[in-house]
């Protein structure tokens, strides 16, 4: 795995006040990146999941029972 260094500014106070929490700040941004990325994965699969079955007709009312009776009379 590749990795690339990505540089934000913040105000030194807050900075400041993240260390004081003992907020390990760099660690905090990668965590946030790292499931911001997974959340718009998720995103993508999702929307692609929607049009895939945005094209699939539903089914009529009652046609699971009526093919698990179906199955099991073995016809």
């Amino acid at each position: 795995m590749s990795t690339v260094v990505v540089s934000v500014r913040v105000r030194r106070e807050v900075k400041e006040e993240l260390e004081r929490a003992g907020i390990d700040v760099g660690e905090a941004v990668r965590r946030y990146l790292e499931a911001l990325a997974a959340r718009e994965r998720r995103k993508r699969v999702i929307a692609k999941w929607r049009q895939i079955l945005g094209d699939v007709v539903p089914s009529s009312a009652g046609f699971a029972s009526r093919s698990v009776r179906k199955d099991r009379e073995g016809h």
